[in-house]
């Protein structure tokens, strides 16, 4: 996170500002993405400018279902003014914030002119970040946003890691906190659980891009019965191909909400988190929040 506190200390501006002709032309060739959309790793190709919908269900212009100082984030971040969009790439049958997260029609509409106006007066009121949340179907409005946005604010992408390689491009410029979901190991357990084909090899390729171009901070849910399939591995490979400086933060706080399914229908208990932290420490993970 050593870019991230530059930014706080007044060391470096934030990217978006720093990098505003590629913002620009980021945020032209999203416009065109918008007419056949593969922000995410489904790549639905459908013309949202138009009025076509895709399976997150987001059209062009923002829906937000919250939006205010965050105090519960990574102590890092906070606070941190946070909106959250509503429509996702995935279907996480324990979502703790569904059904709005996954149906646009819940959240709010608001205008860009407003986003750009709640940023600056967070800012102003000392939030540290703004931190987008869920932002993988809105990479073009976020993109128009920032390049009115005057406060010097760092952004922090929220995400799933479910995105897809051309997003990771056009934001890499833009984005200074990368905040990812780092879940499942295996693709048949992402498949079966979220909805989502394919999603450890998504996610690798992604934290790997956030490595190369932002600083990253890995959220790994631990979820009850997969600990031997999912969070070990995923924690060897945060290791092995990241570092053992990583910011990681091994979340202990799953409960089985919406519609999860039999095999993971319970908490954790506080053995099975202490299991994993006491691993992530013996394979040499250092920077655990």
């Amino acid at each position: 996170m050593k870019n991230y506190y530059e930014i706080l200390e007044g060391k470096r501006k934030p990217k978006f500002i720093t990098h505003k002709d590629s913002l620009e032309k980021a945020l032209s060739d999203a416009k065109g993405i918008m007419h056949s959309c593969e922000f995410c790793e489904r790549k639905c190709m459908v013309d949202r400018l138009e009025g076509e919908k895709g399976f997150c269900g987001v059209g062009k212009e923002w829906s937000i279902f919250g939006a205010h100082t965050h105090l519960g984030e990574e102590p890092d971040l906070v606070p941190s003014a946070t909106l959250f969009l509503a429509g996702c790439p995935l279907r996480c049958c324990y979502c703790q914030n569904a059904p709005e997260s996954i149906m646009p029609n819940m959240g709010d509409i608001w205008k860009d002119t407003e986003v750009v106006h709640w940023i600056n007066a967070k800012y102003a009121e000392g939030c540290k970040n703004v931190n987008f949340v869920t932002p993988d179907c809105y990479v073009w409005n976020i993109l128009k946003v920032l390049s009115d946005v005057k406060s010097p604010i760092p952004v922090v992408w929220n995400s799933s890691s479910y995105y897809s390689e051309k997003t990771a491009l056009l934001i890499k410029d833009s984005v200074d906190v990368y905040l990812l979901d780092f879940r499942y190991f295996q693709n048949s357990c992402a498949e079966r659980l979220s909805q989502a084909p394919n999603y450890a090899d998504v996610a690798k390729r992604n934290l790997l891009l956030a490595n190369k171009y932002g600083d990253v901070l890995i959220r790994v849910l631990i979820l009850p019965n997969h600990i031997i399939c999912c969070t070990k591995p995923i924690l060897k490979w945060i290791k092995d191909k990241l570092g053992s400086n990583t910011r990681v933060n091994i979340m202990e706080q799953y409960h089985p909400v919406w519609k999860a399914v039999r095999e993971i229908d319970r908490r954790l208990t506080p053995k099975e988190y202490h299991e994993c932290v006491e691993y992530a420490q013996k394979i040499g993970l250092k920077n655990l929040v």
